[in-house]
């Protein structure tokens, strides 16, 4: 199991324990917690309709393992000075995880792929991930990556794919990029993080995040240009055409952003086999889908618990297993978040790029599917967390603090 699990498992009951001494339990009584409610309640519902019951309770106790974090996100993150430390935390850490994938990277140029693939195997994925887990990515590694005729190796981090680790640093780039306009304290050390995120970002050669990235992009020249201070138009506009230039100018990179629009590219096409597959599925258990962890036994029927059968898109993901209706409030939880988070950009500048985060996910995840990654799912969580932070109530608190320290 990993670690994450056992440790939101803790901290809730902990949290819990708390509240419940000090009679001071509080839950959000608002549109998200509810749809929040309603996607957990319909995931155990469709596990009535589940051919293996057994698969049914794992995914359910790794969604239930996971999900209590955004209850107690919710509660604790209460203040504009709280926000801003999980917002350093998040930016620190996805910087960490982006130089050990740039180095990661960088070793096939020393020693070659081959070496430093079985180096990572052995040494790095296999103590993070446990032994089955491990083993089952292995069989199925999808790290390397092949452009003009040369073999990569595609930066993972500390993560069993590069997918993973794209959705990952995509999620916390826009929250770096913030930390790195508005932040009066080191901002040359927030600004080397978010290089880092970016390039180890970039080295995924993930096309699902290049494509994230871009409209990410967009939707910040389009919303934001309007907004932002003279002082910052500058930087913001050197970052939206240096993105620009990686995506056009002839390199590897660009060439693998290209490629995602080319059907008769090999994984394009088996992904819109894949689409199609799902929906053929879809139409025939529209309601509650085929049950939580059985689509790939209605794909294969002597497929193993561990066979990496999935439809390659978040939403088509969640409509075969668990029911259109459930797909719905999935992105009704983005929705919904993603209009508060601009709702309190008014106030505080910070939500708009929590705003581009959601933006990125929710484009990439028409290509993969990430809600099954612990340390996705969790970072996803706390993000969407913010959206119950009051910024009036913030603004105030800030300013009385501020009083209170002249006073003293």
């Amino acid at each position: 199991m990993a670690s994450i699990r056992v440790l939101i498992l803790a901290l809730f009951f902990v949290w819990l324990a708390q509240g419940l001494k000090k009679k001071s339990i509080q839950l959000n009584n608002n549109l998200q917690t509810w749809l929040v409610a309603s996607f957990l309640f319909l995931n155990l519902f469709s596990a009535l309709v589940a051919r293996n019951s057994d698969w049914s309770v794992r995914k359910l106790l790794f969604l239930f393992s996971i999900f209590p974090i955004y209850f107690v996100a919710s509660q604790l993150i209460s203040s504009r000075e709280r926000l801003y430390k999980v917002v350093r935390v998040i930016v620190v850490s996805a910087s960490g995880i982006a130089v050990i994938g740039i180095v990661q990277f960088l070793l096939q140029f020393a020693i070659g792929w081959k070496s430093t693939f079985a180096f990572w195997a052995k040494f790095v994925i296999m103590p993070f991930l446990g032994s089955s887990f491990g083993e089952a990515v292995l069989k199925n590694p999808s790290w390397l990556v092949n452009i003009g005729g040369q073999t990569y190796l595609r930066a993972t981090s500390l993560f069993p794919d590069p997918h993973m680790l794209a959705f990952y640093l995509g999620l916390s780039l826009p929250l770096a990029f913030w930390l790195m306009l508005y932040t009066d304290k080191r901002k040359k050390l927030a600004m080397l993080g978010c290089c880092l995120i970016l390039i180890a970002d970039l080295l995924t050669f993930s096309r699902g995040g290049y494509i994230g990235l871009s409209f990410g992009l967009i939707f910040v020249g389009i919303f934001f240009w309007k907004k932002i201070e003279h002082k910052y138009k500058i930087v913001t506009a050197g970052v939206l055409l240096a993105g620009l230039l990686i995506m056009l100018v002839p390199s590897p990179i660009s060439q693998r952003f290209v490629s995602s629009f080319d059907l008769q590219e090999g994984s394009n096409q088996g992904r819109l086999a894949m689409w199609e597959k799902a929906t053929e599925v879809i139409a025939q258990h529209p309601l509650l889908g085929v049950g939580i962890g059985n689509y790939s036994l209605e794909v294969n029927p002597t497929a193993t618990y561990r066979n990496s059968i999935y439809a390659h898109n978040t939403y088509l993901d969640i409509a075969v297993e668990t029911g259109i209706v459930n797909m719905l409030v999935w992105l009704g939880i983005l929705l919904v978040t993603g209009l508060g988070f601009l709702q309190k950009s008014k106030h505080e500048n910070l939500f708009f790029f929590g705003a581009i985060s959601l933006v990125i996910f929710s484009v990439h995840s028409l290509v993969e599917t990430a809600i099954y990654s612990p340390v996705v799912l969790t970072l996803f969580l706390i993000i969407i967390s913010f959206y119950n932070v009051e910024t009036r109530h913030c603004l105030v608190s800030t300013g009385q603090a501020k009083q209170n320290e002249k006073i003293v």
